[in-house]
């Protein structure tokens, strides 16, 4: 499933693009982050991950793409 329903952010659109390969390679130990039930299942750590700048491990991101992690969340992930 790719998530979203047309009312948020997609995962295949909005969310999956923002992981660069080497953020999955970092996060392989413990899920992929390139699939969608893996972000889904891991959403709200990735986002305390992500808020509080640990994530990803070479520098924060903007809070525009935090927000729109945020987005993705509050809308439902797979609505």
């Amino acid at each position: 499933m790719s998530g979203g329903n047309g009312s948020g952010p997609s995962f295949a659109a909005d969310i999956r693009p923002l992981f660069r390969e080497d953020d999955r390679e970092a996060m392989e130990f413990a899920f992929d982050l390139f699939e969608y039930e893996d972000v889904r299942d891991n959403a709200a750590a990735i986002l305390e991950r992500l808020e509080d700048g640990s994530m990803p491990c070479d520098g924060e991101w903007p809070e525009e793409q935090v927000g729109l992690f945020r987005a993705w969340i509050e809308a439902g992930l797979a609505p």
